[in-house]
């Protein structure tokens, strides 16, 4: 074990940043795993470490700059280059557009953009004084458009989506590798599973997006060589309209 990561917004083992946090640990990283929620993390953390992986699990609202401070304090005093920060964080809720009020529309931007933008003000400079890493971002189908219910959401993923392409260009010339990576689907992860299984038993089998499969791009992504580097891409289950 020589190096560590970060994740922001890991959550629970069965989530998205739960799998994502599995997969690099299993590579062997030290993990720092780190989300509102520390009853969920810790699970996360505890789960790497049955399966012999390195870990610790920090409580993290990434809204929070003194959070931020602290997470990136923490990651400092392994004294570990540092190869990858996963900013994972986000929330999501339908509201009508007559509905939605300013302080929830502050609120979806304030985790889905603002957050990315205070991370990636800690990471992108620690990554480009090593000279290379990666910080990869997960982004959704509203960070490609808007519909109905969710101008909220769309409006903070978008920009979020172009706040990584500014990364991207910027430090990719001093080694740092930003990606964006859209889920185009519902993932098959504890919360669809505890508030919606009805619904994933009609998707069928290998209808939503299974979190250990997204996990395995992201470390795909982590680790493509500099001369073909992916800024974007989209992962959605083979039977998903799009």
């Amino acid at each position: 074990m020589t190096e560590t990561m970060l994740i922001l917004g890991a959550g629970a083992p069965g989530g998205v940043g739960g799998a994502v946090a599995l997969r690099f640990a299993k590579a062997g990283y030290h993990v720092l795993v780190t989300g509102r929620t520390f009853e969920k993390v810790e699970a996360t953390r505890a789960a790497i470490a049955a399966q012999e992986g390195s870990a610790d699990a920090m409580s993290c609202d990434v809204t929070s700059e003194q959070d931020l401070d602290a997470v990136f304090g923490a990651l400092a005093a392994k004294e570990m280059p540092v190869a990858s920060v996963i900013y994972n964080a986000g929330n999501n809720a339908p509201i009508s557009f007559e509905a939605l009020t300013p302080e929830q529309f502050e609120t979806y931007w304030r985790v889905c953009c603002l957050g990315g933008f205070l991370a990636a003000k800690r990471a992108m400079p620690l990554l480009a004084r090593q000279g290379r890493g990666s910080m990869l971002f997960t982004g959704a189908s509203a960070s490609l458009r808007g519909k109905p219910n969710f101008a909220h959401f769309s409006s903070a993923k978008g920009a979020l989506r172009n706040l990584v392409q500014a990364l991207a260009r910027e430090y990719g010339p001093q080694g740092v590798h930003a990606a964006h990576i859209i889920i185009d689907g519902v993932v098959n992860g504890d919360q669809v599973k505890s508030r919606f299984g009805d619904y994933l038993d009609k998707l069928g089998e290998d209808g939503a997006l299974d979190p250990a499969a997204i996990a395995e791009v992201f470390w795909m992504v982590h680790n493509q060589p500099r001369s073909a580097w992916t800024q974007e891409l989209d992962l959605r289950p083979f039977k998903e309209a799009w």
